[in-house]
């Protein structure tokens, strides 16, 4: 047997190539699991794009050519089934949420196995953030609906860090831009992803802020039929607000240029805050930027601020029903947000990470992979 793993050249994102890896027998304490299906977003292409800053190429390694070209296997999120185990605890035919390769299987290494799941406890993850090496039995798991695996795939670890962003920024008291009854404003750039729409939901429902969308014009029709943002504007749009606007900046595009002129156009900018970088192409830094410096945004430091502050029971039982109510909102059948295409081998894979790496697909549309065969 083999497994077929999906790599990206780490300098050139658009260069790619499959790789069949021989499998290997299980060692005691592994199991092997066949990925069913993950979500591809934009989220992914920030793993990529930020793959060596933030440590992402390290969670599935992949060894460099003989004449040292960089690969790399982007993360994903979706679901998987155990189908042979080594390990004491986890049974065969389980099925499994959780952080994989772009692969048709993975092998992980169980430890801390408890009713609800797993780390993986491969030596090369365990200086790597606990968040991302937690696998959850979907029998237990408080998110988990059956016929849901495909929008949880795509929207669920979005909303986690969608619902951090609105946590940090309400435990900031938004930077000072509500103080005096003034209305504070949040500039959402790349306002059609998904990352973006999930943190303006949760900003809409808070009081004393406008919540405005930047986006380009092709997707400013999608953003104003979410009903969620106050105001979408495109990005050559920016004088439509004044320059004393009290205003946070929440970054999801990474594009250097639009941060620049929003440093520069509001002298009332409060906080600039950096998500991610659905604009490859243009990624830039925040040196010699006028007004506060921009802030990478990490959302396992946030995870752990509030399981200190809330403990973990509490603050499971706050982000589960959050999920269940965006869920609800982003799949109204009469205007849904998110309509999921599903696709499968390996031209599939190719194709759609092509289009998103390009930013051309359409914003409502939320791919689902698999390069496992399909039993």
């Amino acid at each position: 047997m083999t497994t077929t793993q999906f790599q990206v050249r780490k300098d050139q994102l658009a260069t790619t190539r499959f790789s069949d890896l021989p499998d290997e027998p299980l060692a005691d304490g592994a199991v092997r699991v066949r990925i069913a299906h993950f979500a591809y977003t934009s989220n992914n292409i920030t793993y990529a794009a930020f793959g060596e800053a933030m440590q992402y190429w390290r969670f599935f390694p992949v060894a460099p050519d003989a004449d040292g070209t960089a690969w790399g296997c982007i993360p994903v999120w979706g679901f998987g089934e155990v189908v042979a185990s080594q390990a004491e605890g986890v049974a065969v035919g389980e099925r499994l949420y959780g952080y994989w390769p772009m692969a048709s299987h993975a092998v992980l290494q169980p430890v801390r196995v408890s009713p609800t799941g797993f780390a993986d406890g491969a030596p090369h993850r365990s200086t790597l953030h606990a968040v991302y090496n937690q696998y959850l039995r979907c029998e237990s798991d408080a998110y988990y609906t059956p016929d849901s695996e495909a929008v949880q795939a795509l929207l669920r670890p979005l909303f986690l860090t969608a619902w951090l962003i609105d946590d940090f920024l309400d435990d900031k008291a938004f930077f000072g831009t509500t103080q005096g009854g003034q209305r504070g404003v949040m500039l959402l750039s790349s306002a059609s992803s998904k990352t973006a729409y999930a943190t303006a939901a949760q900003l809409a429902r808070r009081k004393g802020i406008e919540v405005v969308g930047l986006t380009s014009p092709g997707n400013v029709a999608f953003c104003e039929s979410l009903g969620i943002y106050h105001r979408v504007l495109t990005y050559d749009q920016l004088d439509q607000l004044t320059a004393e606007t009290p205003c946070v900046y929440v970054d999801f595009a990474g594009n250097g240029a639009l941060r620049k002129a929003i440093h520069t156009r509001f002298n009332a900018l409060a906080y600039s805050c950096s998500i991610g970088g659905t604009h490859v192409s243009e990624l830039a830094g925040g040196r010699d930027l006028p007004g506060p410096r921009p802030v990478l945004f990490f959302a396992p430091a946030q995870v752990k601020k509030r399981v200190q502050d809330w403990g973990p029971a509490e603050f499971n039982q706050r982000l589960v029903s959050a999920w269940h109510a965006f869920r609800v909102q982003a799949g109204d059948p009469a205007a849904p947000w998110l309509v999921v295409q599903q696709h499968s081998g390996a031209d599939a894979v190719r194709a759609a990470h092509a289009l998103v790496l390009a930013g051309r697909g359409d914003a409502r549309l939320g791919h689902v992979l698999s390069l496992a065969a399909r039993v």
